[in-house]
């Protein structure tokens, strides 16, 4: 039987950004023996008769920007058939408020926050054996869950801080299970990232993209 495939959608529309891609897609690539990436931005699309699992990534850009940005339209199809099919899905940051808009929930702007927070998590695969402090950096929030949609995560300040859908396997996350220490200093340059009771040290977040891949391994072995 041939390894689960993953593809990565990168949504970063700024070139000096694209780190937090890069270090998704790695980590994808680390749990994953067949990962793979397309650019939307730039046009490229999945192919979903390929794929066994999706992950859509972070980006600069706003959800609310689909005037100047069509392809953000576009993503909202995309994830809307990701739903039908059934696919594994996980959204993170801006993946987890395009999925959320595209089944009808709503996203706004909020203050920006870059730093370790604590979350309370749910009792889900998607967070077995993961910290309670994760990384964030965002200024967007969903402000309510698309259709369908639980959350199963909350911050102090988010109550809907990670969402999962009731009947397809589609889970969002605001926070970067990407993000390690190796990234402190982009973080603080481009976001200003700040740490004080918590830190690095207290974040296992990358467990989360490995509690993704095992789910998109079982739903692979049961077809």
């Amino acid at each position: 039987m041939s390894s689960p495939t993953i593809t990565v959608v990168r949504n970063e529309v700024d070139p000096d950004c694209e780190y937090h891609c890069d270090a998704l897609a790695g980590v994808v690539s680390d749990a994953a023996a067949d990962a793979r990436a397309v650019d939307y931005p730039a046009g490229e699309r999945p192919d979903l008769e390929e794929t066994d699992g999706v992950v859509i990534t972070g980006s600069t850009a706003g959800v609310y920007e689909v005037d100047d940005r069509p392809w953000i339209a576009d993503q909202k199809r995309l994830v809307r058939e990701l739903v039908d099919r059934e696919i594994p899905t996980l959204g993170v940051c801006f993946g987890h408020q395009i999925a959320n808009a595209a089944l009808g929930g709503t996203v706004e702007r909020a203050e920006t926050i870059a730093r370790p927070v604590d979350a309370d998590l749910a009792d889900d695969p998607l967070f077995d054996g993961v910290s309670s402090v994760v990384p964030v950096a965002h200024g967007d929030v969903v402000t309510e869950p698309g259709d369908g949609m639980d959350a199963i995560a909350s911050a102090d300040y988010y109550p809907a801080f990670a969402t999962r859908h009731r009947t397809a396997p589609l889970w969002t996350v605001q926070f970067h299970p990407e993000f390690t220490a190796a990234l402190r200093e982009r973080l603080e340059a481009d976001f200003g990232w700040t740490e004080a009771e918590r830190g690095f040290g207290d974040v296992n977040a990358t467990r989360v993209v490995e509690n993704f891949a095992s789910i998109v391994d079982d739903a692979t072995a049961a077809e």
